[in-house]
């Protein structure tokens, strides 16, 4: 299977929302998801094409020079081939930002160990962020508090 990666445009929204569905308890809506990709000028979206469909998406905000990963979202059935991974090292590729942040659901072990392998530390936690659930704050880069 041959993945490619590459920024979101306008096009991949319909698609970008599908997998928002189907991965997430609480989905971003369509429409915040539009303003992010058409026209919030500190957002990246990279999306995943594989088998001729996007098979997930990553969102990023830019913050004075810090990326805040918003969301990383496989479709199920492309998970575990290394498409979260390529998503993620496609947004430092195409940023080169001094630090990344990211918070992640508490329970989401293999989100989780996939952030470490990536150079993520744990450096917190906010209670009930995911309302029923606590998230780990990560952080990846020289400006680490």
């Amino acid at each position: 299977m041959k993945v490619t990666y590459r920024q979101a445009t306008e096009k991949d929204l319909a698609d970008i929302y599908n997998i928002e569905l189907a991965c997430f308890l609480r989905p971003w809506t369509y429409a915040s998801l539009q303003n992010d990709i058409c026209s919030n000028e500190w957002a990246l979206y990279i999306v995943a094409e594989a088998d001729g469909c996007i098979a997930g998406y990553c969102g990023m905000h830019t913050m004075f020079d810090e990326g805040h990963i918003m969301n990383v979202a496989v479709m199920p059935r492309f998970r575990r081939r290394g498409i979260g991974k390529g998503l993620i090292e496609a947004v430092f590729c195409m940023t080169a930002l001094d630090c990344y942040t990211l918070e992640v659901r508490i329970t989401n072990l293999d989100a989780v160990s996939l952030y470490k392998r990536l150079g993520f530390e744990i450096l917190g936690k906010r209670p009930k962020y995911y309302g029923d659930e606590d998230a780990l704050i990560m952080w990846k880069g020289k400006t680490a508090p």
